[in-house]
């Protein structure tokens, strides 16, 4: 059967609407033919044009519709061709000029919902790129009833989409998820074209959130979707987006891709969207040239190219972007050029919170240049009060802790002002200031959510199958569905207070010292405090110390494996020659002042993973490694009451003797062994007990580490499952935590487990960085419940216990020991 002209228009309105643009333009072309009505020709002509736009012709799109408009169309074609040439003027970045088109065309179409509706989604895209927040609100609940009335599930879903773009504008970041969440199944179920359009935008809140490794991947699968499609203005899009990733932490990169974006863009003819990414461009070679440790360098370009830009993005209506280049070239005067600029630093009053932490960080930059380290602390400060105030609507760990990425530089400069200083109230300050940064936010328990069991459960069985897991479609999937419900269901009771240096001081008794480490990229700091003194202890150079640990993982590996033969004391020789050189580099000098009280000590990402029971000096002596002051502070003295539960996992050798051993400690305990310790079970033996011992073997997932795992008789039991437990142990034991060493960071395998076990209430979590052997860690840990049973803290059991058995382990308490 011959399809008429207006069936083909639309069948190719369809095409169009999935992304099949030559599936579109075929049908549509044979609708041209087989019509000579001026109207449908008009409305074939301006859906031509959407495809021509989208497939890299925008000048000749905007000749299609403005030649049709020429014609003798009636009013209600020519409403529906002003839209189209509104919503090339969109495309383009011209925002004025498209809401000018779209206000003619809705009111030529007059009450036609079928029309209408995609004219008010157009509208709001121009208000949102335009900082018109609540205009773009405004048109989407239009466009919302439009759509309601014709039971359009596709439209609904795009203005639900908006509404989440709209609320990661104004920097609700979980909201914006949540929409965004709930429309992409839709968009996954029209056509792939869709489902990309739509992770464009949801890779901006997974940046914005600081996870920028799946932002990036996203946005590279995103962008090789357009070019397959031959949607060169989208493909541009995707790589501008890119750009402004990866310039959070590889300037380098950014730079390249932005490159390649501008290009693009200019072949094209959309000259603001050029502007852009020029401007993504000049900020990271500037922010490249700023760190001289940064592959592929580039010199710093010159100040005429970054005012051209400047005022080229001011008059385009970009005023953030234009302020954060500006900012950029700031910057990096204070930081590398011999003059610094004093002139004013001007934000504008809707700026981006990237802007708003970029402009703080400059003026802490100028100040410590100029040797005013109280003003470079607190243009510092401001920044992160500034951004605590986006954090307290974030209970979930993961964004707490990826939002700090954009902050990390103004922690590097009020850490790096407060060791200038010499002060131990400034250094004090920004130890807590550093730490607490992801930990002032006060999580709720996330309520009981059935479909999470199921995606969790699902990816245990993915897991076991496929040691490469993660990487199939099927899992990442399942994956971002589990964290998206996780960042959602988890809500906030507010921050916390950082606790000041006397409230610390009035927390510490005479037989306990507080050591906390700071590190701003470049050097050590190091405090002592105890209840009637606080002073700045020399820490090594950086230089002198990294070379020392860069070896340590290696000397641990093969101590932990070569227990036995001639091997064996040539081996422990060489790690404890490490170890005494680790211990006279770090911690002598502050244990000369400590003297031969019980220690809490914090230490920055630089240190993580040192097994800090092994280095002479802490041996046998009680210390716990505190996230911060201010937790151990809140948390000190939590000990348990005084039942137990534990729980061996396979393939552990002695595993099930560990955990019956330890056992035996206890007057009331319930042991899990074979294949009754599953997750379920142990999840459920966590919500009854005060201690909670696992022997079981771990791994690590490097890019989410909440998709670390112990593994159960059914499965892994992810970091995920702990956030949806009723109720935590007070002191949770890890042992045995074991992972793939070939793709592990060092340190990654214990922090990934003990910090969610921490977030989720914990006081305590006793656990190794490094491997461990099974024989050591049976002993160890089953004399370690002895003192647990008798009323120790786990600190004090754990340093007694190595008193007993003569064992020197990487074990260590986070958390509050004591």
């Amino acid at each position: 059967m011959t399809l008429s002209a207006e069936e083909l228009y639309r069948r190719g309105v369809v095409h169009v609407n999935a992304g099949r643009f030559a599936t579109a333009s075929r049908a549509l072309e044979t609708a041209r033919e087989r019509t000579t009505d001026v109207d449908l020709l008009a409305r074939i002509a301006g859906t031509l044009a959407y495809a021509a736009a989208r497939t890299g012709d925008p000048a000749g799109a905007e000749r299609l519709c403005l030649d049709a408009l020429a014609t003798d169309v009636n009013a209600a074609t020519a409403a529906v061709l002003q839209g189209q040439v509104g919503l090339l003027a969109l495309g383009r970045g011209d925002f004025d000029i498209a809401v000018n088109w779209l206000n003619r065309s809705i009111a030529g179409i007059g009450e036609d919902p079928e029309r209408r509706n995609a004219m008010y989604i157009n509208r709001s895209v121009a208000h949102m790129q335009s900082g018109r927040l609540r205009e773009a609100q405004d048109d989407l609940a239009r466009a919302a009833v439009d759509l309601q009335a014709l039971d359009d599930v596709s439209g609904l879903a795009m203005v639900q989409h908006n509404a989440g773009y709209v609320s990661l504008l104004a920097g609700d970041l979980v909201p914006a998820l949540r929409h965004m969440a709930a429309a992409r199944a839709v968009f996954q179920a029209e056509s792939v074209v869709s489902a990309a359009t739509s992770d464009v935008d949801r890779a901006e809140v997974l940046r914005d959130a600081g996870l920028v490794t799946e932002a990036e991947r996203t946005l590279a699968e995103v962008a090789r979707v357009f070019g397959a499609h031959r949607m060169r203005q989208a493909q541009g899009e995707a790589e501008y987006n890119l750009a402004r990733s990866l310039l959070l932490h590889d300037p380098g990169g950014a730079a390249k891709v932005a490159r390649a974006a501008v290009r693009r863009f200019r072949s094209l003819g959309s000259d603001s969207w050029a502007a852009r990414a020029e401007g993504i461009r000049l900020r990271a070679e500037l922010d490249n040239d700023r760190h001289p440790a940064t592959p592929r360098r580039t010199s710093a370009p010159p100040r005429d190219a970054i005012e051209a830009a400047v005022a080229e993005l001011s008059r385009l209506g970009f005023a953030g972007e234009a302020t954060a280049l500006l900012l950029t070239r700031q910057l990096w005067e204070a930081e590398r050029a011999e003059t610094c600029s004093a002139a004013a630093i001007r934000v504008p009053r809707n700026a981006s919170l990237q802007v708003q932490l970029l402009a703080h960080h400059v003026r802490a930059a100028r100040a410590a240049r100029a040797g005013r380290h109280g003003e470079a602390r607190r243009q510092a400060a401001l920044g992160l009060d500034t951004l605590a105030t986006r954090q307290v609507a974030f209970g979930s760990l993961d964004l707490q802790t990826s939002l700090v990425a954009h902050a990390s530089g103004l922690v590097t400069q009020g850490v790096a002002a407060a060791v200038a200083s010499g002060r131990p109230e400034a250094v004090f300050e920004w130890s807590e200031r550093a730490r607490h940064l992801s930990q002032q936010v006060v999580p709720l328990r996330p309520p009981p959510d059935p479909e999470l069991a199921e995606d969790l459960a699902a990816l245990r069985t993915l897991r076991a199958e496929d040691p490469h897991w993660l990487a199939s479609p099927q899992a990442r999937a399942l994956a971002e569905r589990a964290r998206d419900r996780q960042w959602t269901s988890t809500g906030t009771a507010g921050l916390t207070e950082r606790v000041r240096l006397a409230e610390l001081q009035e927390s510490l008794d005479a037989d306990t010292a507080f050591v906390s480490y700071v590190f701003d990229g470049h050097r050590l700091g190091c405090l002592v405090v105890t209840a009637g003194r606080a002073q700045v202890v020399a820490a090594p150079a950086w230089s002198d110390l990294e070379p020392v640990l860069a070896g340590l993982r290696a000397d641990l590996d093969v101590s932990a494996s070569i227990r036995v033969g001639p091997m064996a004391p040539i081996v422990a020789r060489g790690l404890e020659r490490r170890l005494a050189a680790l211990a006279g580099l770090l911690i002598d000098r502050p244990l000369a002042v400590v003297g031969d009280r019980r220690v809490v000590l914090t230490a920055p990402g630089a240190l993580a993973g040192l097994p800090w029971p092994m280095l002479p000096g802490l041996r046998g002596r009680p210390f716990t490694l505190a996230t911060s002051a201010t937790n151990w502070v809140r948390d000190r003295g939590r000990k348990p009451v005084g039942s137990a539960g534990f729980a061996a996992g396979p393939d552990v050798a002695r595993g099930p003797e560990e955990v019956t051993r330890a056992a035996a400690s206890w007057p009331v305990a319930t042991t899990l062994l074979g294949p009754s310790a599953t997750v379920d079970a142990v999840a459920a033996l966590a919500s009854e007990v005060d201690v909670l011992h696992l022997a079981t073997h771990g791994r690590h997932a490097v890019d989410n580490p909440l998709f670390s795992g112990l593994d159960l008789a059914d499965g892994t039991l992810f970091g995920y499952d702990i956030d949806r437990m009723p109720r935590v142990p007070e002191v949770v034991v890890l042992s045995a935590c074991e992972v793939g060493r070939s793709t592990v960071r060092w340190g990654e395998e214990a922090i990934g487990m003990t910090r969610a076990w921490l977030h989720a209430g914990a006081a305590c979590v006793v656990a190794a960085p490094v491997v461990v052997a099974d024989d050591l860690a049976c002993e160890l840990l089953g004399a370690m419940h002895a003192g647990l049973a008798a009323g120790r803290s786990p600190a004090e059991a754990l340093a007694q216990a190595g008193l007993v058995t003569g064992a020197t382990a990487p074990f260590q308490c986070h958390g509050s020991g004591f």
